[in-house]
């Protein structure tokens, strides 16, 4: 870029201050500007999103790596097992709630500031929750931290969209998705090994260490992406520029509510964007019941392997393995394709690229994840050979990374600048469900068995189903139809 009065020029949309010396100049993104993220060098791109992306690994990571030492916990405490689970759902439900507060003020404040001071506190609470002297302090702890570890959850996705052209966002954000699932999966390996050598307090001090490392690279080289954020320090430059003289600035779709009523209405924004537009209400349920079914699941590997397989604890740790391989296999071969899809759906119908675009390849989840948890379920009742409920997993967790990845690039193309609230509407929904049902999971499966007991969430994700074909269709109609200003 140029420098002096060129430069400004260049960044100055209709600024002909020889014409309209009583209006002011409007602040934009020119074509080639460099500091728009979505002309930002991919390096640098990268370098942002493998940030964000460690955040949102880390918090799910913290959720789970614990559960493999349950029962050392309640032994150590002098509680119950089932008290100890409530340090698990107390942190699921706060990583869900956590997005309504976070998004929206990353959307006044910008991304950068949220991710650091959040981030912080997060990596500073595994401290107290190392030391817990009892369980009501571990389940305060960790609840507390939930917050402000969802921090990355909450806006990565709004990150996300400020860098990439729709085009050309699917095959990241399936990358950076892996965090919200792969986190829940890896925790438990790595619990299960800490907890079996080093005790379950170790757990807390090496999170620690991770996340106040990531922190400290987050300082270094996180750069603010949202771009009415960086217009604002560009517009301040220009106003204490002594060149600027008695001229006034203006960005483009400036807001100029006092920030109280900004504030508001964008506390407000995700809670609405939730209850006011039926395609994500549903889509949410959904999801909340892909979370409730896993965390389900998980707290309950070391009751299935452990008991009826025989497993000790860092072997059950291996069987979360199955539905990671599942994730990695959806964002190595599926999730690139959406990207794919959308583009092709856009030149076969000639038209700009609808939200609903991104659907299609959500099928294939809705298709496999009913299946693999019938399978799961009825296998492991009868004491088949582990291999087979294994490999169910893999397929389970490949439905549900489909399924994740299609609604969120659908949230963010249906909300473009919102897009961290739409996404924070979502995931409060999936998390307080996916917190909740592990509560009453284990006592369903000893009333029911394995077979039934499971084969409840293998209904309930088969009567939604439907729902991304029927929105492929009709969504656009249903979007317009209540649509809602924000």
């Amino acid at each position: 870029m140029t420098n002096g009065s060129d430069e400004r020029s260049s960044l100055l949309q209709n600024g002909h201050a020889e014409d309209q010396q009583n209006e002011p100049e409007i602040i934009d993104f020119s074509k080639e500007d460099d500091e728009n993220p979505r002309n930002w060098p991919r390096r640098r791109k990268f370098v942002n999103v493998a940030i964000i992306a460690f955040m949102a690994i880390l918090s799910p990571l913290a959720s789970s790596m614990f559960t493999p030492g349950i029962s050392e916990i309640a032994v150590d405490l002098n509680t119950s097992d089932d008290t100890v689970v409530g340090a698990t759902t107390g942190f699921v439900v706060f990583l869900g709630i956590g997005p309504l507060i976070l998004a929206p003020l990353s959307e006044t404040f910008g991304r950068r500031k949220l991710y650091l001071v959040c981030f912080s506190i997060f990596a500073l609470l595994q401290i107290p929750t190392a030391l817990s002297p009892n369980v009501e302090a571990l389940i305060g702890v960790r609840t507390i931290s939930g917050f402000f570890g969802s921090v990355g959850i909450a806006n990565g996705g709004g990150t996300i969209s400020d860098m990439f052209h729709p085009s050309q966002r699917a095959g990241v954000f399936g990358w950076y998705l892996l965090g919200p699932l792969l986190g829940p999966t890896l925790g438990p390996l790595f619990g299960g090994i800490i907890v079996q050598y080093l005790g379950w307090r170790w757990i807390f001090w090496i999170l620690t260490i991770v996340c106040s490392f990531n922190t400290v690279v987050g300082f270094f080289f996180l750069k603010e992406s949202y771009a009415p954020v960086i217009l604002e320090a560009r517009k301040k430059t220009y106003e204490d520029s002594s060149e600027s003289g008695s001229k006034s600035y203006r960005m483009a779709g400036q807001d100029d509510r006092p920030l109280r009523s900004k504030l508001a209405n964008s506390m407000a924004r995700p809670l609405r964007i939730l209850f006011m537009q039926p395609v994500v209400f549903t889509m949410a349920v959904y999801q909340a019941i892909l979370f409730g079914t896993t965390y389900s699941l998980y707290t309950n590997f070391q009751a299935i392997y452990g008991e009826l397989y025989g497993f000790d604890t860092t072997t059950v740790g291996l069987m979360y393995l199955g539905p990671g391989l599942g994730f990695l296999t959806a964002v190595w071969f599926i999730v690139p394709k959406i990207d794919t899809i959308y583009n092709y759906l856009a030149r076969k119908n000639n038209v700009e690229a609808k939200p609903e675009y991104r659907l299609p390849l959500a099928n294939i989840g809705a298709v496999f994840i009913p299946t693999s948890l019938f399978v799961f379920a009825w296998t492991v009742q009868y004491k088949v050979h582990f291999v087979v409920p294994l490999i169910s997993t893999v397929f389970f967790g490949l439905g549900q990374i489909t399924i994740l990845n299609t609604c969120q690039n659908y949230y963010i193309d249906s909300f473009q600048q919102y897009a961290a609230s739409a996404i924070a509407a979502g995931a409060v929904f999936r998390s307080i469900v996916g917190g909740i049902l592990p509560l009453g999971a284990s006592k369903l499966f000893e009333s029911l068995g394995y077979g039934w007991g499971i084969s409840i969430f293998a209904f309930l994700s088969l009567a939604l189903s439907p729902a991304p074909l029927l929105f492929f269709y009709y969504g656009e109609g249903v979007r317009e139809r209540f649509a809602i200003e924000l």
